[in-house]
């Protein structure tokens, strides 16, 4: 984890996250289709009660306590807000968020909503302050010999699968996401990295 501009790269980071999260709100409120994760997330919260950020929070936790201790992964700065924050916006967001019918809006929440990650997702992860909890079972699964493609395909079906299967919301933007993302964050990403300063 980086610790030069300290204040910049939390700056930096939340920031990040404030966007993921808004973005993930706008996404699962076009009632499009959700990103993999966030079809577990409204799935699992679909069956216990809890409010979907709360969920995020909570799995954010668990996938700490469960994956990252065996993987021998440490957490930095950037890991705890990811778990913690995100959640936060997302409950805060999802309330506030008029649900509209008119597909024009829909599509245009869908499409704000990935832009919106992207964009934020760049933000945190370019403050190098480190990874979030669920691209750490990545990072973690890699370091001991998985390709991370097989691993982030096989970790994103995974929970994709039991968030359908639990009644979470999978559709056209569950594929434009998947599609997009990646793309969308690679060129933004070099542009918003802060690179240690030169000794």
């Amino acid at each position: 984890m980086a610790t030069d501009r300290l204040v910049e790269r939390i700056a930096r980071c939340v920031t990040g996250l404030a966007l993921f999260g808004v973005g993930i709100s706008l996404q699962i409120e076009s009632r499009l289709g959700n990103p993999p994760w966030d079809a577990f997330h409204q799935g699992v919260a679909n069956q216990v009660g809890l409010g979907i950020g709360t969920v995020i929070i909570l799995t954010g936790v668990a996938l700490l306590v469960l994956f990252w201790i065996p993987l021998r992964q440490k957490p930095g700065l950037g890991t705890i807000l990811n778990a913690i924050e995100i959640g936060l916006v997302a409950n805060f967001m999802l309330e506030l968020i008029p649900v509209v019918d008119a597909m024009a809006l829909r599509i245009a929440m869908l499409v704000g909503g990935i832009l919106l990650v992207a964009l934020g997702s760049a933000l945190y992860i370019g403050s190098g302050l480190g990874p979030g909890p669920r691209d750490g079972i990545m990072t973690g699964l890699a370091a001991r010999g998985v390709k991370v493609r097989v691993a982030r395909t096989g970790i994103e079906v995974t929970v994709l699968a039991i968030g359908w299967l639990l009644g979470g919301q999978v559709g056209v933007g569950t594929v434009l996401f998947a599609l997009a993302i990646g793309p969308l964050v690679a060129p933004l990403l070099p542009r918003l990295s802060m690179r240690p300063k030169a000794q």
